[in-house]
């Protein structure tokens, strides 16, 4: 599927993918300082934003249709892009370097410890997969925690872009509530482990004292850094410091 997106900028190429439930605006405060020196390709995930509600909303076919966006826009001609997702973008390109031609990932604040976020899901599975109400009850729960030291008009604007469809919750996670924990260590492993580029895990919420050394023995290239005190949107809390990072990041490549 070929996704909604917005296309700005010059140089490296870039792509950006956003969070369960949010769309390719929610990286405004990033996009004109990255624009600067590369070309950023924003996209809207299915089911988000303005691109097509239409199911599966597994991270395989969710990579698929980032790669099919970037093919059928020519996006970077010859040179492969580098992939930037976050919470949920951060699975979808973790698994676009499994499958497709990139120069390297940074991942926002997802840990890829999914047996972790499986207990935490755990006890609004119920709620999820309920009635209208439920559900709208844990998504507000959910991303409420999620603001952290987020300024009051952030909070706002990423509320404002936010569109909670329960199908399409549901079915992106859907794979951790109905698998076990061996089963999603398994999947984990299976596809980060072919994660041969430069992956920066980029961190705002500390994923725990063990996490970079699993991590790296997942994906070898893998560095882990924290931001303290930033939470779920590092890269919304201080975007001059993000978009420094990026600048260094690529320059690295």
């Amino acid at each position: 599927m070929e996704l909604s997106f917005e296309r700005v900028g010059s140089g490296d190429p870039v792509v950006l993918v956003h969070g369960i439930t949010e769309r390719g605006e929610s990286w405004r405060p990033v996009v004109a300082p990255l624009a600067e020196h590369h070309e950023l390709l924003i996209v809207d995930l299915r089911g988000h934003g303005s691109s097509a509600v239409e199911g599966p909303y597994d991270p395989l076919t969710m990579a698929a249709d980032v790669h099919d966006t970037v093919v059928a826009t020519q996006f970077g001609g010859a040179t492969a892009p580098v992939v930037i997702g976050h919470s949920l973008g951060g699975i979808i390109v973790t698994v676009y370097a499994t499958g497709f031609d990139t120069r390297g990932v940074i991942n926002v604040d997802q840990s890829l410890h999914l047996a972790a976020f499986k207990d935490a899901l755990t006890p609004i599975e119920p709620m999820v997969r309920g009635d209208d109400a439920s559900f709208q009850q844990a998504i507000d729960m959910v991303f409420s925690m999620m603001n952290g030291p987020l300024p009051a008009d952030e909070v706002e604007r990423v509320l404002s872009l936010r569109r909670p469809d329960q199908a399409v919750v549901s079915g992106v996670w859907g794979t951790v509530f109905d698998s076990t924990v061996d089963e999603l260590d398994a999947q984990v492993g299976t596809l980060a482990g072919n994660v041969r580029v430069p992956y920066l895990a980029l961190h705002g919420d500390d994923p725990g004292p063990d996490y970079a050394t699993w991590l790296a023995a997942l994906v070898p290239t893998a560095v882990v850094e924290v931001w303290p005190e930033h939470g779920h949107y590092p890269h919304l809390v201080d975007p001059a410091r993000f978009v420094e990072r990026v600048d260094a990041f690529i320059a690295a490549l």
